[in-house]
């Protein structure tokens, strides 16, 4: 039997907002293999087993060609933040109650903790965690999300 797992309103919700973390995330790791690649480059390893071997460092297609392809991703995956920050925070200042904004904004646009949002905000982690889901409630997803879902 093949079931599929029909996500709750608020994980659709929850699965929205950490995209703009996602892309940051995502971020961080291409411009970690472009360090990488660069790394490597500047710093070949030698082989000294006296054999001949070739393509060295004379043949730098390959390199041009990963770090050509990794600064696309890298560019792309930045567009794509920026596109998700302006809908998210956008969606974010919608909400009437100030203490919903900050929580949304910091656990999902700036990824804090729970313990460094109730800390920042001056609250215990419970009262946190009710303003979390009582954002959740007044938030509203873009009508293609929803519809994305009961399309399936």
């Amino acid at each position: 039997m093949n079931e599929e797992k029909v996500m709750t309103e608020n994980e659709q919700k929850k699965d929205y907002l950490y995209q703009y973390r996602t892309h940051v995330r995502r971020i961080k790791r291409i411009e970690a293999e472009l360090e990488e690649i660069r790394a490597m480059k500047m710093h070949p390893s030698v082989t000294n087993d006296g054999m001949p071997h070739g393509g060295g460092q004379n043949d730098l297609s390959g390199y041009a060609s990963s770090l050509d392809g990794l600064e696309r991703e890298l560019l792309h995956e930045r567009y794509l933040r920026v596109k998700s920050y302006m809908d998210i925070s956008r969606r974010i200042k919608r909400l009437r109650s100030e203490r919903e904004r900050d929580v949304l904004f910091y656990r999902y646009i700036k990824g804090m903790d729970w313990w460094d949002i109730a800390d920042k905000m001056g609250y215990c982690e419970r009262h946190i965690h009710r303003y979390h889901g009582k954002a959740l409630a007044h938030f509203e997803l873009p009508k293609d999300v929803m519809e994305c879902q009961y399309e399936k």
